[in-house]
């Protein structure tokens, strides 16, 4: 992705984070009744890159769902930043993503946040995960991404790796479409997926228009810090970080799944 300006994280705006998040909380909780497990491992201060599954399509509330459970937590003089596609900094909106701490998605970007003392939470499966199909929503795919452990091993931070359980119950997700999507060259617009979902009021929908989303119990669990210098050496192996970040990732969603009794009610 291209990188943006490292101005971005000055830009971070903690008393408009605040009336967001103090807003859009009430209606999250009712909606989604989530639940964030695990915080109290979390590292008490300096920088952390936090690596998560994403789920639900287009209209996903993990950012929302994991600012709101860490800034009541940490309080908001300690800033969450997101790594964010280049889309979401087209027009008058770039001000406003960079206010809410987000930043766009490269390396630079994210090391010069980490090593400032902030938390940067990434989603290296992007859209691709989001879009996972329904009968796959309990795997964690990242697409063979790699990028967020040289991120970290750059920024001499440790990896927090966080699942969620329920977003992708929020409408039927019937396949990525990736097949179509090279067959149509999409890849010249940087996708590689053209969906094909179900759901409420619209039915069928390919990308757009988007479906409400259902009022699916969302639970997420941060799972204990990777210290990756005292776990795998001065020099460690991106495929060997990887390869540990995503089974623990995997373990502790096949634990939530097991434990989840019902779908969209939890």
């Amino acid at each position: 992705m291209l990188g943006g300006s490292l101005s971005q994280t000055a830009e971070f705006d903690p008393a408009f984070t605040k009336r967001l998040v103090d807003a859009a909380r009430p209606i999250a909780k009712r909606w989604f009744r989530f639940e964030v497990l695990g915080l109290d491992s979390f590292p008490a201060d300096g920088g952390a890159l936090i690596v998560a599954n994403h789920s639900g399509g287009m209209l996903t509330p993990d950012v929302l769902l994991y600012a709101a459970a860490f800034y009541d937590r940490f309080g908001y003089d300690r800033p969450l930043y997101t790594l964010g596609h280049d889309g979401m900094f087209a027009g008058p909106v770039a001000s406003l993503m960079t206010r809410l701490g987000v930043i766009r998605a490269s390396t630079s970007n994210a090391v010069e946040a980490l090593r400032s003392g902030g938390v940067v939470l990434v989603f290296p499966g992007g859209i691709y995960d989001a879009y996972r199909p329904t009968l796959a929503e309990n795997v964690v795919d990242f697409n063979g991404r790699t990028g967020y452990v040289r991120t970290a091993v750059a920024a001499g931070v440790p990896i927090v790796p966080a699942v969620s359980i329920g977003g992708q119950e929020s409408q039927l997700f019937l396949t990525r479409g990736t097949w179509l999507a090279k067959r149509l060259g999409l890849n010249r617009f940087r996708s590689d997926i053209l969906p094909l979902t179900w759901g409420i009021p619209f039915g069928f929908s390919v990308i757009m228009p988007p479906n409400l989303p259902l009022p699916t119990k969302i639970v997420t669990e941060v799972t204990e810090p990777i210290d990756l210098a005292a776990r795998f050496g001065a020099e460690p192996d991106v495929a060997d970080v990887d390869a540990h970040v995503r089974a623990v990732m995997q373990a502790a969603l096949d634990r939530l799944a097991n434990e989840r009794r019902f779908p969209v009610l939890g």
